[in-house]
Formats: structure tokens, C-alpha cells, sequence
């Protein structure tokens, strides 16, 4: 019922479902370009209407009564940045208690431009022992889809360069101001 109402909404918005690639339970999803506050809700419907349900990090501050139910529900993971562990450390945490966890992260860290990709994605997924999925978002296609699973090798500025190159021919909402290699 979610599934095929998720995907009745990105229709009737225009958009169409891309490559979905493989179904891997514990992944990190690297989700790019993001420029709009629209990306989530896209991002969110599509992933949702092939039947996969990602979590997302966002600050523990907004988990109060009633927002608390509903971040959860969205799939929402609570982030202490006061803990004296590291964000990295407690996503490995959560990957390690979960049987299936596939956590999306968008590697800019902002919707403004961004020259460089925060690599918080890549070691999370490094140190968890776990793919990172290349999602995309093109605006101008109006689909939304999978360009490959990627394996870290340890090599992290060959590695982000490559993921990177995945999205040269994607086109964000907001095209100026998404950085390419």
C-alpha cells in the first residue's frame, strides 16, 4: 500500500523511478545532488516505492514529543553531538545491532554550494564494513534512481572522486549550486 501510493505521487509530481539496483541490507546510500529542501521528499518517496525504507541522521535536539514520532516513523536517527563518541562511531553502533540498516546521507552536508563533500558517508560505510549505494536525484530528467554499489578501498580521496563522477551528467534542482568534478 505505501509502496504503490509513493509511487502514484512521484507520477502525478512528473517524476519516474531510474535503475534500482541491488537490495543490500546494510548500506550507507550516498543521495546527490542535494540543493532543495525538496530532495528529501522525493528522495524519501522514491525509496519508499521500490519498497526499501532508509534512515536518515538528523540532531537528537529535535526528538521531543509529538516531532519524536514523527522523525522515528520517517526513519529518523537521533545524533548526540555532545556524546564523546563520534557521529561515524555511532552509526557503525547502530549497523552493528541492526539485522537491516540502510542509512542515507547526502554528502554536500548542505543545499548551498559546496566545493568539497563532507566524507562522514564514506568512513561510516568504511569502518561499518558496508556498500555505499549512488543514489541520484536529476531534476532535469525528473527521475530518480541508482547509478551502482560502491565498495570502499581504503583510498578515501580516490574513492570520493570516484563516486563523484557517477553523478557528471545529473542535474540538480538547483544546478548552480551543485559543485562537479
Amino acid at each position: 500500500m505505501k509502496k504503490a501510493f509513493c509511487k502514484a505521487l512521484l507520477r502525478l509530481a512528473g517524476w519516474k523511478l531510474g535503475p534500482v539496483g541491488e537490495d543490500v541490507p546494510k548500506c550507507v546510500i550516498c543521495v546527490a545532488p542535494h540543493t532543495s529542501n525538496w530532495d528529501f521528499i522525493v528522495g524519501k518517496l522514491f525509496y519508499t516505492s521500490v519498497g526499501r525504507n532508509a534512515s536518515f541522521l538528523i540532531k537528537k535536539d529535535w526528538f521531543f514529543f509529538p516531532f519524536n514520532l514523527l522523525f522515528s516513523w520517517l526513519g529518523g536517527v537521533p545524533v548526540d553531538r555532545n556524546k564523546r563518541t563520534s557521529v561515524t562511531d555511532q552509526m557503525v553502533e547502530e549497523f552493528n545491532k541492526r539485522q537491516i540498516f540502510q542509512l542515507a546521507v547526502t554528502p554536500e552536508g548542505t543545499r548551498k554550494k559546496a566545493e568539497d563533500w563532507k566524507k562522514g558517508f564514506y568512513y561510516i560505510a568504511e569502518k561499518a564494513h558496508v556498500p555505499i549505494l549512488i543514489a541520484y536525484l536529476d531534476y532535469k530528467k525528473k527521475e530518480a534512481g541508482f547509478k551502482g554499489t560502491f565498495y570502499p578501498t581504503g583510498n578515501v580521496e580516490k574513492d570520493i572522486h570516484t563516486i563523484q563522477e557517477y553523478y557528471r551528467d545529473v542535474t540538480a534542482c538547483h544546478p548552480e549550486n551543485f559543485v562537479k568534478v
